[in-house]
C-alpha cells in the first residue's frame, strides 16, 4: 500500500508557483530534456520545468531527473498526461531509457495529492495489460523539486532538436 505522506512537507522546497488555477504533475522518465519536450505540445499544459526529485538531499544525490508540469485542468485531464507518460518511455526498464542508464533516469510518478495517487495507480495497471515486461515505475508521493539550471530548461527547444530519441517508444 502506497501512503501519500510528504517526506518533505515544507512547501517552500517545492520550488515556484503556477499559473493561476493551475493543477501540479511531476514525472520521471529518463532524460529529462525529451520528457519536458512531450509535455510541452499537450494542449493544456501551461509551464514546464526540468529539474531533480526523489531523493534525499538537496544536492541531487540520489534525485530523479523529472519534469514538473503545471496544467489547466479544464483543458487537459491528469489521466491525459499519464497517457503522454507512458507514452514517451519504456517502463518496463530498472533505471534506464535508452542509451541513459542510472537510477536518476528511473521511472517515477510523483503524486502531489491522493486523486492524483489513485489515478496512477488505475493508469499503470491498465497499461500493464498492453505490456509483457512488468512496469517498474515507481508511484510515490511528491517531495522536494529542485530546479535544473537554466541551460537545461526547454533545451531541446533552444538547440533546434523536435525531441529526445529515448522518448519515442
Amino acid at each position: 500500500m502506497i501512503r501519500l505522506r510528504n517526506r518533505n512537507a515544507d512547501p517552500a522546497r517545492f520550488q515556484g508557483e503556477g499559473p493561476d488555477g493551475a493543477e501540479r504533475a511531476t514525472f520521471a522518465a529518463g532524460c529529462f530534456w525529451g520528457v519536458e519536450a512531450a509535455f510541452r505540445q499537450v494542449h493544456g499544459v501551461l509551464q514546464t520545468a526540468v529539474g531533480y526529485t526523489g531523493g534525499h538531499v538537496a544536492d541531487h544525490a540520489r534525485h530523479a531527473e523529472a519534469v514538473e508540469v503545471w496544467f489547466d485542468p479544464a483543458q487537459v485531464s491528469y489521466a491525459e498526461l499519464l497517457q503522454t507518460f507512458w507514452r514517451v518511455h519504456n517502463p518496463t526498464t530498472r533505471n534506464r531509457q535508452g542509451f541513459d542508464f542510472g537510477s536518476q533516469y528511473r521511472s517515477a510518478i510523483f503524486c502531489h495529492d491522493a486523486s492524483q495517487l489513485e489515478a496512477a495507480i488505475a493508469s499503470r495497471d491498465a497499461e500493464q495489460q498492453s505490456l509483457k515486461r512488468q512496469i517498474v515505475t515507481e508511484i510515490t508521493p511528491a517531495s522536494a523539486f529542485y530546479r535544473a539550471a537554466e541551460r537545461h530548461q526547454r533545451y531541446l527547444e533552444k538547440h533546434g532538436h523536435p525531441a529526445c530519441a529515448a522518448t519515442i517508444r
